[in-house]
């Protein structure tokens, strides 16, 4: 069985759960909110196609909830791209500091050819 091999002290593993549950969390948001979207965008259509008064009175609000929620997913892709950054900078300085095998012992790093 081949070794995991750790940045740092083991604290790459917690470092990576973390990670790792932030971006589940935020891709379940984003999930839920083009899931709401398409709803949006059907009853949209509905209302667009029955040029009722009322119903194209209507479109107006969901049109600015449909941008309202399209803002929202900006934000949370905007927020996972500076937590993954986040995440590689605190990887690559672990990096510098040596490395660890899953089991404690010191490793060696590999060395690029180039």
């Amino acid at each position: 069985m081949e070794e995991d091999i750790y940045p740092g002290h083991g604290s790459a593993t917690q470092l990576d759960n973390k990670v790792f549950q932030t971006f589940q969390t935020s891709f379940l948001q984003v999930q839920n909110i083009l899931d709401q979207n398409r709803l949006l965008i059907h009853e949209i259509n509905q209302n667009h196609e029955s040029r009722i008064p009322d119903n194209l009175s209507r479109n107006v609000g969901l049109i600015k909830e449909l941008n309202n929620n399209i803002r929202r997913v900006v934000d949370l892709y905007a927020d996972l791209s500076s937590s993954f950054t986040k995440s590689m900078e605190a990887s690559s300085e672990g990096d510098s500091a040596g490395t660890l095998r899953s089991d404690g012992k010191p490793g060696q790093k590999r060395v690029r050819a180039g």
